[in-house]
């Protein structure tokens, strides 16, 4: 009897099927996978997508960095402006 893919192994398959642009015929063969396996897998991944990964734990921080730097590249520009009109004033 063969041992059951990990978790990773599914979810690495279906990754490369939705996102790849190859045919899912293609995925299959190239994980050594029947097709309506992989088929169920996908069906079953957006059915139930797992917690967050670690590209949207990745995306997430970046949108959290961006407003930051908005933030501050804002302050900044407020300090340049008081800093020109004191200046003018001298």
């Amino acid at each position: 009897m063969a041992s059951r893919p990990s978790p990773e192994f599914r979810a690495e398959a279906v990754r490369v099927a939705l996102t790849s642009g190859l045919s899912r015929k293609q995925v299959a063969a190239d994980f050594g996978v029947g097709f309506s396996t992989l088929s169920r897998w996908i069906q079953q991944e957006r059915k139930n997508p797992e917690k967050p990964t670690a590209q949207s734990d990745l995306e997430r921080e970046v949108a959290e960095l961006r407003r930051e730097n908005r933030q501050l590249r804002g302050e900044r520009d407020v300090l340049k402006k008081r800093q020109q009109c004191s200046s003018r004033r001298e």
